[in-house]
């Protein structure tokens, strides 16, 4: 593993549900952390979370207030930071395509400005966070994703002698993340109804530690690159309702501007690229400046078949009505 011992880590988004998991592991498992610092432009949110991890219990944390749209206090922020883990995003689809302008500046111009921000500074890793939206994208927020992925990717192609490595994380919904599908049904369970946008809709499922165990392996493991996946499973949404809500009437209220039936998460097309590395698959770059023959050696990796794929709805491994309910009162809500 990465020795974080005497570094400095700056979180992108810190104030997020991810940003304070992430908080939380660092903290716990990396005592001897130099600095942890908070970069988010919500100042009640960075006030609450002070709350739960004030400077005067741990003497590591900074709050640091600004935006990704803004590259010169992205440079203020970097400066003296070993790594930055990227988590800064618009992520609401209707919202996005209601506001595509405000989107594409903090998902596109806000990764470009992180980038720029890094080869200005003495950044030495990095590791921004992507979506299942991103691939094969039919919204403008899955769009901006993949464009924001394809910086970060072919941003080892411009760093010149620059020892920086960048890569990317993608995964599925994050149970009972801000805004996520879990905590809005069990507010709406109360009045008797759960809005169904479709009764075939299936999503991956990743608990916010599976999220953080991905950002930590790419972290540790990353030579510049790569796009990492994670192996989980899916579920139905009409489970997810009955998990939550067993007696209440779901109504179809059919799909959402911009949303899919299934996800995806690695497409045919993708295959030519995806090496399987156990836990996880990863897209390599079609273009990189380290050895394949090496990097399979070091981790395994085996090619996946040619056209294969890898989306919701054709998913192998399947959450069922028990094993939400469980997960949803491990992760979500102990009393549930």
């Amino acid at each position: 593993m990465t020795n974080l011992a005497n570094k400095s880590i700056l979180i992108t988004g810190g104030t997020g549900s991810l940003g304070k998991a992430l908080t939380k592991e660092i903290l716990l498992k990396h005592p001897k952390i130099k600095k942890l610092i908070i970069f988010s432009r919500d100042e009640q949110k960075q006030f609450e979370m002070a709350q739960e991890y004030p400077e005067a219990k741990y003497p590591q944390i900074r709050y640091f207030i600004g935006d990704v749209r803004d590259e010169d206090r992205l440079v203020r922020a970097f400066k003296g930071v070993d790594y930055v883990i990227h988590a800064a995003a618009m992520k609401h689809v209707p919202i996005a395509e209601y506001n595509p302008d405000e989107c594409i500046k903090t998902n596109v111009n806000g990764a470009q400005n992180v980038i720029n921000a890094c080869f200005k500074t003495n950044v030495s890793r990095v590791v921004a966070l992507s979506t299942d939206k991103a691939c094969a994208p039919i919204n403008l927020y899955g769009a901006t994703k993949l464009t924001s992925d394809k910086l970060f990717v072919a941003a080892n192609n411009i760093k010149g002698d620059n020892p920086i490595i960048f890569s990317v994380v993608r995964y599925g919904n994050v149970m009972g993340s801000n805004g996520s599908v879990i905590p809005f049904f069990i507010k709406k369970r109360h009045e008797g109804k759960l809005p169904i946008t479709d009764p075939n809709m299936t999503r991956f499922n990743i608990s916010l530690q599976g999220g953080v165990d991905m950002v930590m392996h790419a972290l540790n493991n990353a030579w510049g690159g790569e796009i990492f996946i994670p192996k989980i499973p899916s579920y139905r949404i009409t489970d997810v309702a009955l998990a939550i809500a067993p007696n209440c009437e779901q109504q179809i209220v059919g799909i959402r501007p911009g949303e899919k039936v299934h996800e995806e998460m690695i497409t045919p097309s993708d295959s030519f690229y995806t090496y399987d590395l156990g836990k996880y698959y990863t897209i390599l770059p079609s273009t990189h400046k380290w050895s394949l023959d090496d990097f399979k050696k070091e981790f395994g990796a085996k090619l996946v078949k040619a056209g294969f794929a890898y989306n919701s709805g054709e998913n192998t491994e399947w959450e069922t009505v028990n094993s939400l309910r469980s997960l949803i009162r491990e992760h979500v809500d102990s009393s549930f």
